[in-house]
């Protein structure tokens, strides 16, 4: 073996991996990661801003903005509030105490809240309105509206509402978590008593509506359902002085809790869970900015809240209801449609031939990048062709999120239908995916699926698929190892990488894992993956420091790095030590980063940048120099102590140099200075880079990366 390859057999000799020294890195040399998350939103909320993007578009990243910080409040705030309450409050990553990191969150979520009522207010709903999109108050309709209105909401509307009275007799109402509700003061004409109510604002129904459905699409009227409702009260208090009413919003503790015990059955556990989920305590409260004092102080005092965790806001509440908006088919002001191609690699010489996917691996791995190449014609047909090939003699698959009607799950019953063997190993305790995923587990059991719940106390985030084949007398493997979910529906959104291959050492790794999952088998040895949570870690540091040792030796040295998320102090140390060396260290981030980049004497060596845009980049990478024979690796995991210490996750090293090449072409250009993006400063902050110095738009990476993969033609295709 020559001196600058690293054995391939990598979990023989994780245990002899070196300690470097890291005393000497200074202690603040962590950026807060929830901070860092809200800055994360920030740039989403910056794409909202932007006037040179699409407006519904911009819409829509307004709407994302609103669900982004919503998930946020229910799991990382509400985790931050639980370890306070329990007396379990450990310092956060750079050393703040839980009560004052909570105060910096609220602080900075106040502050974009604001920012982002007012980006709606002052530029979107005004450009809106430009286009022919009105949202309207109903203060601003005449009478004709109000009459079309007001028969809409009795017969579509009234029938549904459900006001509840607080009273001696009727205690207050539990408020369910992110639904939308109207506190109502109302006086007894009869005797003159205040009482109130709280009516909730249906969810089921559309959030905006149109005032008349008989006016063009491209000159249409909406008004938020609430302020509908709201100016309807009498119909509902009939005999009642109506007196106050205001719109309020309540965030609920969401993240659920499992008490994991290998003698219990895990999805009685889990449903248990979900039911508890719906009462958890409440850990923000939005209202409207005009609320009374009375209706506030009875709201802050019912739900047990404090004042720090009171938001006020311009009206509407709630505005991921956008996602209605954005969702108008107006194509002049949406991005221009693209559809997926067909990766080259799986097309036929002839456009009408016949298209085995088994062939096409068969010649050679294959790289896939979505959704720029179509996940329907590669990985969902893949597993449509295994469930229908006769030589398929078994199917295994991991599912940690798909969609409704997915015709992956499809495949895997339509399969084990056929007659083969069909392992579906179900991640039940994906986040705020887990009823949905209880339900496909059970109906892939009805048909005949072997379902498993995968390893107690872990959960199953790795993306793979083996599909075992009989050829010739022999078995023979192809493999799927991807950065994302089996979902097509998401496939077309969020960027992601995935691998074919054929190679029989894949396959089995795969078949070794599998059993891991599926039964007792304790397998160490992977000769292409890299897994967790044994060895993945140990892994990456093993690369890490051939890349130091390399620098200090005076050679070539260099670390890219694609990831969601970068908060692992381990791996953040090694990196900064790295970097002290003189390793060039890469970092294409999403989300959050606690790794701090251009500090002097700590990492100076290290770049970071971050990318949005029309797709979520969700794809993880991991590039080593070694030395001219570059080390590479794809697959599920993030920098992160629950993906590499709690999850099992995978990586998968790449060997054909045309698709290291790929990789390496597609970081080249992330990381130019003349591709749009953020720039982490040392300071901490982010900055966007859209323009050069003469004015000049800078590229946008995904739509070149689009053009370019447009451009590939099938083998044997006219050029």
């Amino acid at each position: 073996m020559a001196p600058h390859e690293i054995d391939s057999d990598v979990d023989d000799d994780f245990d002899e991996v070196a300690v470097l020294v890291t005393e000497d890195l200074p202690d603040d040399r962590y950026l807060d990661r929830e901070l860092s998350w809200l800055a994360f939103n920030q740039r989403v909320l910056e794409l909202a801003e932007d006037e040179q993007l699409p407006l519904l578009e911009r819409a829509n990243f307004l709407a994302i903005f609103a669900s982004n910080l919503d998930e946020f409040f229910m799991v990382r705030v509400a985790g931050l509030k639980r370890r306070i309450m329990t007396g379990l409050a450990v310092p956060t990553n750079i050393g703040r105490a839980p009560a004052d990191a909570l105060a910096d969150i609220s602080a900075r979520a106040q502050e974009l809240q604001l920012r982002h009522a007012h980006v709606y207010h002052d530029s979107v709903k005004p450009a809106l309105s430009e286009a022919g999109i009105h949202v309207v108050t109903w203060d601003a309709l005449d009478a004709a509206d109000h009459e079309i209105l007001h028969r809409y909401f009795t017969d579509q509307i009234f029938p549904v509402l459900m006001p509840l009275a607080v009273d001696p007799a009727h205690p207050f109402p539990y408020i369910s978590g992110l639904s939308l509700n109207l506190a109502i003061r109302v006086r007894n004409g009869k005797t003159g008593t205040e009482e109130f109510a709280r009516l909730k604002v249906p969810q089921m129904l559309p959030r905006f509506v149109r005032v008349d459905s008989r006016e063009a699409i491209t000159n249409v009227r909406y008004i938020a359902l609430e302020d509908l409702i709201a100016n309807q009260l009498q119909d509902l208090f009939p005999g009642m002085e109506i007196l106050e009413h205001h719109t309020f919003r309540v965030t609920r503790n969401e993240d659920v809790q499992i008490d994991e015990d290998e003698t219990e059955d895990l999805i009685q556990v889990l449903e248990k869970g979900l039911l508890k989920r719906r009462f958890g305590p409440p850990i923000r409260l939005e209202v409207g900015e005009n609320m009374d004092p009375t209706t506030l102080d009875l709201l802050i005092r019912e739900l047990d809240i404090t004042e720090q965790e009171v938001y006020r806001l311009p009206e509407p509440l709630n505005l991921g209801g956008l996602f209605e908006i954005s969702g108008i088919k107006r194509p002049e002001l949406h991005y221009a449609p693209h559809v997926p191609t067909t990766a080259v690699a799986l097309t036929t010489a002839e456009a009408n031939e016949p298209r085995s996917i088994f062939a096409s691996i068969r010649r050679g791995d294959v790289l896939l990048h979505h959704p720029y190449e179509s996940f329907s014609t590669s990985v969902q047909s893949f597993l449509e062709q295994a469930a229908a090939d006769p030589n398929v003699l078994a199917i295994k698959q991991t599912l940690y999120r798909t969609s409704g009607d997915s015709p992956i799950v499809q495949a895997l019953i339509n399969a084990a239908e056929a007659g083969k063997q069909v392992l579906a190993l179900v991640e039940i305790k994906a986040r705020f995916d887990e009823q949905a995923n209880i339900s496909w587990a059970r109906k892939l059991e009805k048909a005949g699926v072997h379902v498993v719940y995968g390893l107690v106390g872990l959960k199953t985030h790795c993306k793979l698929a083996l599909v075992i084949r009989q050829e010739k007398g022999e078995l023979k493997h192809y493999s799927h190892i991807g950065t994302g979910n089996y979902n097509p529906k998401t496939s077309r959104l969020y960027e992601d990488f995935g691998l074919l291959t054929d190679d029989p050492q894949v396959g089995k790794d795969l078949t070794r894992l599998f059993n891991e999952l599926s039964g007792y088998a304790i397998e160490k040895k992977f000769k292409r993956l890299l897994v967790a949570p044994l060895h993945l870690r140990k892994g990456l540091l093993k690369l890490i420091h051939q890349e130091t040792t390399n620098a200090q030796a005076g050679k070539p040295a260099r670390i890219r790095i694609k990831i969601n998320s970068m908060v692992d102090e381990k791996i953040i140390d090694d990196l900064y030590l790295a970097s002290c060396a003189g390793v060039q260290v890469d970092i294409w981030v999403r989300g959050i980063c606690s790794i701090k980049s251009g500090v002097p004497g700590l990492s100076e060596n290290i770049r970071v940048r971050s990318i949005l845009g029309r797709y979520l980049e969700h794809s993880r990478i991991f590039m080593f120099e070694n030395e001219g024979v570059p080390q590479v690796y794809i697959g599920s995991a993030d920098m992160m102590h629950r993906n590499l210490d709690r999850r099992v996750e995978a990586l998968v090293r790449l060997t054909n140099p045309d698709h290291v090449a790929e990789l390496d072409d597609l970081f080249n250009l992330a990381m130019d200075n003349g591709t749009a993006s953020w720039w982490l400063e040392s300071d901490g902050s982010w900055k966007r880079h859209t323009a050069d110095t003469a004015g000049d738009t800078l590229v946008d990476l995904q739509d070149h990366v689009m053009k370019q993969i447009g451009k590939r033609r099938r083998p044997g295709g006219p050029r």
